[in-house]
């Protein structure tokens, strides 16, 4: 099928986006010879032929979810950020490519997932400029001097009730002199995308603010390209609850007949009650799926008012950026509330989950393939994109054995398809972190000891277990500290799986046939590691062989230091410094710059902080 894409221009605050076309016609899966215990097949797209079709499908299967007292039975849920709805060592040779120092800081100031993507923040810097959101303010720091000086604070209102808690309230991302700040309503289903120029520091310009209706689950920055994917899930209907002796009968239908009376703005990204991404632009799964809309909207600071859409009728987190590659993971949704965009919400329910790839160049993002794997995909972390290949760690589910396993996957023209497998990881256990290198995976898993697994990826078509490390305990979140070294921030516990307090543990994985663990970290009792829900609270120092992490303590009364973790060979020394308290301790940062200094950003205050004891 031909691949369509319209961009057009908008002048100064009206439309968030337009459609981009995409081929939406994927063919059928061979039926495998033998039934591995997480097989995998093909899951389609189609397109609507008419927004008349397209209405019809969402309210088709809308009516399947409705009951007497609303969506799902009346149970009102909440999902993850705010709208409703993890031999020899002669025979491994490093030579041939395993390799785990393909991950690293951005230069944004950023810890991120993947070199040459850059992801949302509360803070930015560019040389000696730093920005940081603070309650629906943009300030603006001079960091070149003795001291972090305020230059500018720039107000970012709207009319329409967007809030600025913090948080999930508000993230940025920084690009060419200018700002692109993302603002959630106080509801959580809206979303304000405000373009800050600041080729004058000290005098700020607002050149766009558009609010859209659809909630931010992640942004990132290729090139000079934003990139924003926006949830839209279960339309807010005024449903009837049963009373009387018929109740639940007349309530059904009254429910029903609202679900038949939605129009597309109910459930597509809008603005001004306008849908803003066309028809023939939303892909519409088979599979069954959550019901809702996921849609990637790309646009270029430099004209903030030209931005494309393209969109699959499903409500989902679980969303994957690399260099060149969006890939979407359609599984059940995971309910609570969150603390950022795109913090990791923990698996869902269900037993499999269809996978779209979207192919990213310039402003377009447009569909190239999909598959499906019978398993659970925890979060972003779980999936690697390099070299032409998708790697995904995938979790046990009902239609899996009782383990977790590492897939590899190819195109093939329409279509995602296994092209290797290592099954068998953590037999009983559940995976609280990966970590994807050139040819390495690092996976983690946990019930009563923490099993560290490194499985070698050179070959995609025949990955292979290296070796694997048991310890009390496990790693929320692993950062790579050069070919030699890992370090894992996590979760002391007991030999019977009893947490006890945050941990964190150094790795040797010079043969990666062998892990050991060198040193670790307890650190108070009850106490959490901000790294394993927002790894944004770890930053590495490699020129003076120092580790920053946030640890916290408390619910009501909470207390937050930075653990500034000295590496020497194979021993770390730790020193713990009181920066913060309260609900501010999610918002610590601590923020490298070109010249060697590390700048402390907490709820209220810009400091440089201090490495020396």
């Amino acid at each position: 099928m031909s691949l369509r894409r319209t961009t057009t221009s908008i002048a100064a605050v009206t439309c968030l986006g337009v459609a981009a076309g995409v081929g939406y016609v994927v063919g059928d899966s061979p039926a495998p010879t033998t039934a591995p215990p997480i097989a995998l097949a093909n899951a389609d797209l189609t397109a609507a032929g008419s927004c008349e079709e397209l209405l019809d499908s969402y309210v088709e299967r809308a009516l399947e979810q409705v009951g007497p007292y609303g969506w799902g039975s009346g149970i009102i849920a909440f999902d993850s950020l705010g709208g409703s709805d993890a031999g020899e060592s002669a025979g491994i040779e490093r030579a041939a490519g395993v390799s785990t120092s393909r991950s690293t800081s951005n230069e944004s100031g950023t810890n991120v997932q993947e070199v040459g993507v850059d992801e949302s923040d509360v803070v930015k810097v560019a040389g000696s400029l730093l920005l940081r959101l603070r309650e629906g303010e943009l300030l603006a720091y001079d960091v070149s001097g003795d001291e972090p000086r305020l230059l500018s604070t720039t107000a970012l209102d709207d009319a329409r009730g967007t809030d600025w808690p913090g948080g999930p309230g508000g993230e940025l991302l920084l690009v060419d002199g200018r700002a692109v700040v993302l603002g959630s309503s106080s509801d959580g289903l809206a979303t304000t995308v405000t373009t800050v120029d600041l080729s004058d520091p000290t005098s700020p310009a607002v050149v766009d603010a558009t609010t859209v209706r659809g909630r931010v689950s992640a942004a990132r920055l290729h090139g000079d390209v934003v990139r924003i994917v926006l949830v839209n899930g279960l339309p807010e209907l005024d449903f009837s609850s049963p009373d009387g002796t018929f109740g639940q009968i007349r309530a059904q239908l009254r429910n029903r007949a609202l679900v038949r009376e939605t129009t597309l703005a109910d459930w597509l990204p809008t603005v001004d009650g306008e849908p803003v991404v066309a028809c023939e632009d939303v892909a519409v799964p088979d599979d069954a799926v959550p019901l809702g809309t996921t849609t990637v909207v790309a646009l270029d600071p430099a004209s903030p008012a030209d931005r494309t859409s393209t969109a699959v009728a499903t409500d989902s987190d679980t969303s994957y950026f690399s260099t060149d590659r969006f890939y979407l993971a359609a599984g059940s949704p995971a309910w609570g509330w969150g603390d950022c965009f795109d913090c990791r919400p923990g698996p869902g329910s269900g037993g499999t989950t269809p996978i779209y790839a979207f192919a990213l160049d310039g402003t377009d993002t447009t569909y190239v393939a999909s598959g499906e794997v019978e398993g659970t995909i925890a979060d972003r972390w779980s999936m690697d994109g390099v070299g032409g290949s998708l790697r995904v760690a995938v979790g046990a589910s009902s239609e899996t054995g009782n383990f977790n396993s590492v897939l590899t996957l190819r195109e093939d023209g329409s279509r995602l398809v296994e092209e290797g497998r290592v099954d068998r990881l953590g037999v009983d256990e559940e995976i609280k972190s990966v970590r994807w290198f050139d040819d390495l995976a690092i996976v983690v898993t946990f019930r009563q000891t923490d099993p560290l697994y490194a499985i070698d990826l050179s070959d995609p078509a025949a990955p292979r277990l290296l070796g694997e490390l048991k310890i009390p305990g496990f790693s929320e979140y692993l950062h790579p500290l050069g070919e030699q070294r890992l370090i894992g921030v996590g979760q002391d516990a007991t030999l019977d799986g009893v947490t006890r307090g945050a941990q964190a543990a150094l790795f040797d994985v010079t043969d990666l046939t062998a892990p050991r663990q060198l040193d670790v970290v307890r650190y108070p009792q009850h106490s959490q590691a901000g790294a394993g829900l927002d790894p944004r609270q770890f930053t590495w120092l490699p020129e003076q062989r120092v580790a920053l992490t946030v640890v916290s303590q408390g619910w009501t009364g909470t207390t937050g230091w930075v653990s500034v973790l000295s590496l020497d060979g194979g021993s770390m020394s730790n020193r713990m410094v009181e920066v913060e308290h309260g609900s501010d301790v999610a918002d610590v940062r601590l923020v490298p710059l070109a010249s060697g200094r590390v700048v402390l950003v907490t709820g209220e205050d810009v400091s440089f902080f201090s490495l020396a004891g």
